[in-house]
């Protein structure tokens, strides 16, 4: 979002997101790839074992491939783009209404724009408190963390960062409604499948809260929305490699539930605020057409976006840790 020509405020809120390529091609795909995958609190690998491996086989043969799954949910129009960047952009516009007083500015952990350059823009144009919210509502070692080290490598400028909002009311509550619209226009008994980006075990292991959060989350919104146990599941996606992930994977509860003779499923994604590859191409898509192959019929109830109700509750999240 751009700066105000304006005596700026004093107050910011940084609405932090993963990132994306800014094309659907090769080429872009792999530069974002090789800045997302050379976070060591992506991949911990020895970086004499992993750049290599990197640089001559994953970016070379993956590039093209997850090109084309972009180009499937590139999104056109003159505010078009990758659907997380022009969620985030739409979501941010959407907080700045509902804090006039407070500057709301999009940033993206990897590609653009970039969020060391968004804080060092606003340390020299003089903003004095700044709030930081990853858009990560489940804390990992993975992800939130990363956005802390940009943080601590600031010199002058050091926001008070958000570090989750698993259980903020307003947020679940918002999750539980969006379920409800989506659900209106279906009859039915319909089981709800929660399905979170997946971490690697070892991380668990090594006390990383994410898959407790992943779980208190599913808990609550379930229970908003009235749903005793059997009515709901939770998956892990977007699992990759050899190593062992933390599971049951969301291909194959889909598969599990279909072979049981549930057929109708909605699926819903909490782990993510705004739709991007991982909820569009391979849960929209992807699992989609395979559950129908399967006998089945699922709905996906696409993420809260920049829903009024989404928000609301980042905004109150952000008041609340601003009245810190």
């Amino acid at each position: 979002m751009r700066m105000s020509s304006d005596a700026p405020p004093r107050t910011a809120l940084v609405l932090a997101n993963l990132g994306t390529p800014d094309a659907p091609t090769p080429a872009a795909v792999r530069r974002y790839l090789s800045e997302f995958l050379h976070d060591h609190r992506v991949v911990d690998l020895t970086r004499w074992i992993w750049c290599p491996l990197l640089h001559f086989v994953i970016l070379p043969l993956r590039g093209g491939p997850v090109a084309k799954k972009y180009a499937s949910i590139w999104m056109d129009g003159p505010d078009g783009g990758s659907p997380l960047a022009v969620y985030t952009r739409r979501l941010g516009r959407a907080v700045q209404a509902e804090m006039p007083d407070v500057h709301v500015v999009d940033a993206m952990r990897y590609g653009e724009p970039k969020l060391q350059g968004v804080l060092a823009q606003l340390e020299r144009e003089g903003y004095a408190r700044v709030v930081m919210l990853p858009l990560y509502p489940q804390y990992s070692t993975s992800t939130t963390a990363s956005v802390e080290d940009v943080v601590a490598r600031m010199d002058v400028l050091k926001p008070r960062v958000i570090g989750d909002y698993h259980l903020d009311a307003g947020w679940v509550h918002a999750i539980a409604d969006s379920v409800r619209a989506a659900r209106e226009a279906t009859s039915g008994d319909r089981h709800l499948l929660f399905s979170y980006h997946g971490l690697p075990e070892r991380f668990v292991r090594r006390g990383d809260p994410y898959q407790q959060h992943c779980e208190a989350s599913s808990r609550a919104i379930a229970e908003a929305l009235g749903l005793d146990a059997a009515q709901w599941s939770l998956a892990y996606q977007s699992q990759f490699g050899k190593e062992k992930w933390i599971g049951p994977s969301t291909r194959d509860t889909l598969l599990a539930l279909a072979t049981r003779g549930v057929v109708d499923v909605d699926v819903v994604c909490p782990g993510f605020a705004v739709d991007c590859l991982e909820t569009l191409e391979e849960i929209a898509e992807m699992l989609a057409h395979e559950f129908a192959q399967a006998g089945g019929r699922m709905q996906y109830i696409p993420c809260l976006n920049d829903a009024p109700a989404h928000a609301r509750a980042l905004a109150d999240l952000a008041r609340r840790a601003l009245a810190d």
